[in-house]
């Protein structure tokens, strides 16, 4: 959202604002927007932010893409992080791939680094979706759910 001076006078300033909302975002955030100007030799410019935007607990993909031939068994890791202070704890309460894939929890830092490795079982089908929902030990962020496809070619 952005709120602006409407009017500014030749060679004088002006102020803009810009508002983002983050919830839903995570790691690192870019945006643009686009001012519109009367100037003939600048219609128009672009102001772009960044943001690192900080959650309690940051993960790499919240989704999984199992892509290779029917065959083949083909890996994709992903990292999880804790960013509060107290130690952070995972604990799997549904996998919905039981016959298609399997997954496995590293704790790579006691408390605060974990790597979850998605395996597929080869042979078992070509196309198909499912999620690891992890329970945590943090009230701001109490559930995790990660989205896992699998696309083989025969």
């Amino acid at each position: 959202m952005a709120n602006f001076d409407r009017s500014i006078p030749p060679g004088g300033e002006g102020k803009i604002t810009l508002t983002f909302d983050t919830k839903g975002y995570e790691g690192k955030v870019q945006k643009t927007s686009t001012v519109y100007t009367n100037d003939p030799k600048t219609p128009e410019g672009k102001l772009v932010f960044e943001a690192l935007v900080k959650t309690p607990i940051m993960v790499s993909e919240k989704m999984v893409l199992l892509k290779g031939a029917y065959q083949e068994i083909v890996t994709k890791t992903i990292d999880i992080k804790g960013e509060l202070k107290e130690p952070l704890k995972l604990e799997p309460v549904e996998f919905t791939l039981d016959k298609k894939a399997k997954f496995n929890i590293e704790e790579v830092t006691k408390g605060k680094h974990f790597r979850v490795t998605f395996t597929s079982i080869p042979n078992v089908g070509n196309s198909y979706r499912g999620i690891l929902k992890l329970k945590t030990n943090y009230p701001e962020k109490p559930e995790l759910v990660i989205y896992v496809m699998g696309k083989f070619l025969y």
